[in-house]
């Protein structure tokens, strides 16, 4: 940040007025005049923490996504499809066990195993050729969806959370003030989505230091970078990378169970979550874990924010950013330039 600003001083000043002036929207209470121009604070906090726990959901999805397309370089676009099987299973071992947690390592290992056999029996045969790959998994993403469908039908279905993750909860973020008593008033918030994000955040500084402070870490990379010299070395690639597209599909499994529990699971949700995978990794940079955590916090606030306040220009927002990106800085926000 120090070179950044030494560099860049003009643009320094601008990031900084800007933190500044968000911050103080967030913490501060809103003067009357403000609240008639955009409405009421508390209608913009309930947007951004949207956004926010929005963009967590995002980033578990595509986290997994950019370490298959960014790391590996294999085109997936069944991915949608192992988050909505993965959020189907879960429903079914949550209602069956009545046990919401347990649905997780299920599922994680259950569409681990798909992921697997897309792996090892489909795309091991197609490394380096993106479009076999690209139309392959269009035709598995098809197969899956209309297998989901025939066997959920076209309802939709809601994960419940357990009983002390209902409700909400109070955060320490001033929404008005008393006008009678002058004291302030905190906003409260869903429990289970704060919950969410808590999880989001832990997991992806979990694989941020597996991939840049581990062992195995190292040998991904490599493998990325020069797979011929690593394998030459005596390494098995090919089970390193086998390993990697089966955690990060695990990984598209467990966030449909947090999909189906923060929104609901129908037909059509894997399409939708594909898309937003690709503007995650296209915006944050392919193979960042980082990036695609920053990628995940804009798309989701910029939905958000739009649906409150612009709902008719509210899908435009998305694609606005990611034009931008792609205009200025093609390879992400963090992605390395190739």
């Amino acid at each position: 940040m120090d070179k950044f600003a030494k560099t860049n001083p003009a643009w320094a000043l601008v990031i900084a007025l800007v933190v500044v002036a968000f911050l103080w929207l967030v913490l501060a209470p809103w003067p009357t005049e403000l609240e008639a121009a955009i409405g009421r604070k508390r209608v913009f906090l309930n947007a951004l923490l949207g956004g926010i726990t929005l963009g967590a959901l995002y980033f578990l999805v595509a986290s997994g996504f950019t370490l298959i397309f960014g790391l590996l370089r294999i085109v997936n676009l069944a991915h949608g499809s192992l988050f909505l099987l993965g959020g189907y299973i879960g429903y079914e071992v949550t209602n069956y066990t009545g046990s919401w947690f347990l649905a997780f390592p299920i599922v994680f290992v259950a569409v681990g195993l798909v992921g697997l056999a897309m792996q090892r029996f489909i795309f091991a045969y197609m490394e380096g050729e993106e479009l076999r790959q690209t139309l392959v998994s269009i035709g598995l993403s098809v197969v899956l969806a209309d297998v989901m469908l025939w066997y959920w039908g076209g309802q939709s279905y809601t994960t419940l959370a357990p009983g002390f993750l209902r409700g909400p909860m109070e955060l320490p973020l001033i929404s008005s003030i008393n006008t009678t008593s002058g004291e302030a008033i905190f906003i409260r918030y869903p429990s289970v989505r704060i919950w969410i994000l808590i999880a989001a955040i832990v997991i992806g500084v979990a694989m941020w230091l597996v991939l840049n402070r581990t062992s195995l870490g190292m040998l991904i990379r490599a493998g990325v970078d020069d797979r011929e010299m690593l394998a030459a070395s005596g390494v098995r690639i090919q089970l390193v990378f086998l390993a990697v597209f089966v955690f990060g599909a695990g990984l598209a499994g467990m966030a449909g169970v947090v999909g189906g529990t923060f929104q609901s699971l129908s037909p059509g949700e894997d399409t939708r979550f594909l898309l937003a995978s690709l503007v995650v990794v296209i915006v944050g940079g392919m193979g960042s874990i980082v990036g695609a955590a920053i990628g995940a916090l804009v798309i989701g606030i910029a939905e958000q924010m739009g649906l409150v306040y612009a709902p008719t220009y509210s899908v435009v927002f998305t694609f606005l950013i990611m034009a931008a990106v792609l205009a200025f800085r093609p390879q992400g926000f963090l992605g390395a330039g190739r």
